[in-house]
């Protein structure tokens, strides 16, 4: 399955997604070429699912972050996971074990823009919202 140096690349692609074969080659001491076909690998195998950026919420002038657990009122789910996927700023959304059913993240710009979604979200069940004061890693 994977060995060890498919976890270094991946390390190094979870670092940067956007680092050079030849640089990731140099790391787990491979040619570039050959770092491309692991990486290729690893994407048909589904273990590399996409590139993405990591964005300055900040600079985007969403304000506020915030993590809230929903408790559904009844069997909804379907329906509610519709929902999250309609809403941009929810950026991720986890179905969990335990007394709530999901944990959403989300990055709003203002106190209006998260009353109106915690509105929304009523519909489906209830919650419990914590703001994040600030991010360190």
């Amino acid at each position: 399955m994977l060995d060890d140096i498919d976890l270094q690349i991946i390390r190094c692609l979870r670092e940067n997604a956007r680092m050079q074969w030849k640089q990731i080659g140099e790391i787990v001491h491979m040619s570039g070429v050959a770092v491309a076909k692991r990486i290729q690998r690893l994407e048909e195998l589904g273990v590399i699912e996409r590139y993405t950026v990591e964005v300055n919420e900040r600079k985007l002038g969403n304000r506020f972050c915030a993590f809230i657990t929903v408790v559904m009122k009844d069997w909804q789910h379907t329906k509610f996971q519709q929902f999250i996927r309609t809403r941009e700023e929810i950026r991720e959304a986890h179905r969990i074990s335990g007394e709530p059913c999901f944990i959403l993240k989300v990055e709003v710009p203002d106190q209006d823009s998260l009353s109106e979604l915690l509105d929304r979200i009523l519909d489906y069940g209830h919650y419990k919202i914590n703001v994040s004061i600030g991010r360190y890693k």
